[in-house]
């Protein structure tokens, strides 16, 4: 979620059927709240793109994010259930 002072912005919830590690998805999430804000995402995108990055954060052993920006503008874009899968 992403609150601008007027209006609450919410993600698309996804399903992660394994998680192989939390360590690092608050990270992954707050680098592309910064990143979309960065580059003058509109606000909703932001959060879809910050929620894609933390969720496949947890698709990843270690405390920090392999997923590139295709893996994650994928994963936001596909429209499909959401799933998680590596």
């Amino acid at each position: 979620m992403l609150y601008d002072g007027k209006k609450a912005y919410i993600g698309k919830t996804y399903h992660i059927d394994y998680i192989v590690d939390r360590i690092g998805g608050g990270d992954a999430y707050s680098a592309g709240i910064i990143y979309g804000l960065l580059t003058g995402q509109d606000l909703q995108d932001t959060v879809e793109f910050a929620t894609a990055a933390g969720c496949l954060k947890h698709s990843i052993h270690g405390d920090f994010n392999l997923s590139s920006f295709d893996e994650i503008q994928a994963l936001v874009v596909s429209g499909g259930s959401g799933r998680i899968q590596r």
